[in-house]
């Protein structure tokens, strides 16, 4: 899986470029490997990015700005989405790739499992029936006994 984040190299916007520059340096920061698709040098990839933002995703003018990312041929999101994903701390579900071993959500409590009710009544009532088996059981054998010296 390779990430894409297209991005503008000659943007004359700043409020842009500051934001490739924090997907971009956001990504590094967590050693997530990416490659960087040039929209201003090359038509094939604006097309490419044009083309594969969703229709849903894109502004009303019609005309998607960078940083767009994607995974592979998936659409992750806009540099928003992005950075809701990245807040949330929910960045790799974003990218929709696997967070690294150790890895916790902020928030993320360890619990204890929970013994959900009626989980565990099917031991509890093979228990029973295994105790009122052997009562049986032992009550038979007194009666034997009893027949026996009855008999005698």
């Amino acid at each position: 899986m390779v990430i894409k984040v297209f991005l503008a190299s000659s943007s004359g916007s700043t409020a842009i470029k500051k934001k490739q520059q924090d997907v971009l340096g956001f990504l590094e920061a967590l050693k997530i490997d990416f490659t960087q698709l040039d929209i201003a040098c090359s038509e094939d990839n604006r097309m490419w990015m044009r083309e594969n933002v969703p229709g849903e995703k894109k502004p009303a003018n019609g005309i998607p700005l960078p940083p767009q990312i994607f995974n592979e041929e998936s659409y992750c999101g806009d540099y928003e989405t992005f950075f809701d994903a990245k807040e949330d701390n929910d960045v790799y579900t974003f990218l929709g790739i696997a967070p690294p071993e150790g890895f916790k959500k902020r928030g993320a409590v360890e619990e204890e499992p929970q013994e959900v009710e009626g989980e565990g009544e099917d031991e509890k009532d093979e228990e029973e029936l295994r105790q009122l088996e052997d009562e049986e059981e032992a009550q038979a054998s007194e009666e034997e006994e009893e027949e026996e010296e009855e008999e005698a």
